[in-house]
């Protein structure tokens, strides 16, 4: 009688992978700390739109000191974390399994590591976004509700989006953030620091291909849940979907001809 062949195992996806060998790094940066982010930007922006007694009155104040500036950047870098997080999903996915295989016992670490750098990258952004802020408001561009006052600073922000969505610059740096696989392959640094350092770097390609549209949160209202949640779907669709380039270069043209449409109105 012949004996029945072994039924062949189904391979491990690379999210099983990564679940089963570092679950608790994962859940921490993948749900727990964008979910924390997003509670604290809803009841920024409820507060902003209703009755102003809460954490939103830090940010209306005459008087910018040191600790009012620091709690308007912890603000930006809280929104920059709960927005960027979801779309650096398949890195850290990726990096976990690669990292596994390499170095078991400081897998989880590393995971960490490399989080930290890309969240350094965008804290270095926030840092911008709050100068870029107090700039516009100093100027009685922006108002006290961090909505732009001006439609025709509100087009040029929509040029300017619109126009680097078509640079060269922005697909490159896209190209870099779409393939984790390829990233890891030709930027590997192996150990903690290692993994720290190209957490930086995948921050700062991050970075270039995301700036502009960041640009979009002062044009519709920095805390504006529906421009945020908006924008953190796009981000993530861009850096996810197969279509992500044909979908820049149509979002680009559709930015620009919404500038267009504010100045001549």
């Amino acid at each position: 009688m012949a004996e029945t062949a072994p039924p062949t195992e189904r391979p491990r996806t690379l999210l099983e992978a990564a679940l089963q060998d570092d679950r608790k790094a994962l859940v921490v940066l993948l749900v727990l700390l964008p979910l924390v982010s997003w509670i604290w930007i809803v009841a920024m922006a409820r507060d902003m739109y209703g009755s102003m007694s809460g954490a939103s009155a830090w940010m209306m104040t005459p008087t910018w000191d040191l600790s009012h500036l620091l709690l308007l950047w912890a603000m930006w870098a809280v929104m920059m974390a709960g927005m960027m997080m979801p779309s650096v999903t398949p890195m850290l996915l990726t990096y976990g399994v690669v990292a596994r295989r390499s170095a078991q016992r400081t897998a989880a670490r590393q995971i960490y590591a490399l989080a930290a750098g890309y969240l350094l990258v965008w804290a270095a952004f926030s840092v911008g976004a709050t100068a870029l802020q107090r700039i516009l408001a100093a100027l009685f561009l922006v108002s006290p509700m961090m909505e732009v006052s001006s439609p025709r600073v509100g087009a040029a922000l929509l040029l300017i989006a619109g126009v680097y969505q078509l640079a060269p610059f922005k697909r490159s740096c896209l190209r870099k953030c779409q393939s984790p696989l390829v990233f890891l392959m030709s930027h590997w640094r192996a150990g903690t620091t290692g993994a720290f350092r190209m957490g930086l770097e995948h921050g700062a390609y991050c970075v270039g291909c995301c700036w502009g549209l960041m640009l979009l949160l002062f044009a519709g209202g920095v805390m504006n849940l529906v421009v945020i949640a908006a924008l953190t779907l796009f981000v993530a669709l861009e850096k996810l979907a197969t279509f992500s380039m044909r979908g820049t270069q149509v979002s680009g043209v559709l930015l620009i001809a919404s500038g267009l449409w504010m100045l001549t109105r």
